[in-house]
Order: structure tokens, then C-alpha cells, then sequence
């Protein structure tokens, strides 16, 4: 009786995912009055990852202090597993950093171009995905 117990008790704990890996925590900075932002929140949880959001008055001066150049600005910064990740990016393309692990600050979509995550828009837009180097150098990671 008592591993019939312990069994159906393993099978519940699996059930309520209790033996599933935690989500990726994800912190994001932005500014309360961004729309946009939300909508890449969004899209990261509907992607599996745990996010919690900040809002704070200078987005410029939060992307410095995490390392990201400027002139790979976008309206929010993030951190996740000790990357940095600017602007829209898609949760897919974390996912695959998160995987392979390069020796990298994070990654990157400048600006805000049209179709990426949160920019959804009947109009998309090619763009990048950047993969950033601690110097600051940057290579395509993914194109969409």
C-alpha cells in the first residue's frame, strides 16, 4: 500500500511541475510609460521565461552601467542568467544564448524595427539579432 501511495504521489508532483527545470528569470528596465515594452514582456512569458519588469526614469544611463553600447539602444534593457539583452529580441534567440553559452555580453536589436516581439505590425521589417562581445563588437546571430 504504502508504494502504491508513493507512487501516485511522484506522479502528481511531475504533474504539477515539481521535477520541471525553473524558468529563466529574466530581469527587465524600462520606462513605465513604454507600451511596447509590455508587449515584449508578454511575449517572453508566453515563451516560458519567469520575468519580472522594473520601471526606472533613465533607460540610457541602466543600458551604461550594464555595458551595452549606445548605439545599440533600443526603450529597454534586460538580464538574464548574466547576459544582457537590448531591445526586442526574440525569445527564441535567448533561448539558443542560453544553450550554447558564448563567451558574450548578450545580445542585441537596435532600435525597434517593425514585426520584432512587441513591435508587432502589419508591415514587418527584416532585422538583426546581434551578438554582442564585452568589447562591444557585434556579429549577426539571427536574422528575421
Amino acid at each position: 500500500m504504502t508504494l502504491i501511495r508513493l507512487f501516485f504521489a511522484l506522479v502528481l508532483l511531475s504533474a504539477t511541475g515539481a521535477f520541471a527545470q525553473s524558468a529563466p528569470r529574466v530581469e527587465v528596465y524600462k520606462n513605465a510609460a513604454c507600451s511596447c515594452c509590455g508587449g515584449w514582456v508578454d511575449h517572453l512569458r508566453e515563451n516560458g521565461f519567469a520575468v519580472t519588469t522594473h520601471d526606472i526614469d533613465d533607460v540610457p544611463a541602466n543600458r551604461k552601467k550594464l555595458g551595452m553600447p549606445e548605439e545599440l539602444g533600443s526603450c529597454h534593457t534586460a538580464k538574464v542568467d548574466g547576459y544582457v539583452i537590448e531591445g526586442h529580441v526574440p525569445a527564441a534567440d535567448i533561448k539558443r544564448l542560453l544553450k550554447d553559452k558564448p563567451k558574450a555580453l548578450g545580445l542585441a536589436v537596435p532600435s525597434m524595427p517593425a514585426g520584432s516581439p512587441g513591435m508587432e505590425s502589419p508591415r514587418p521589417v527584416p532585422y538583426d539579432t546581434l551578438l554582442v562581445e564585452r568589447n562591444g563588437s557585434t556579429s549577426v546571430y539571427a536574422r528575421h
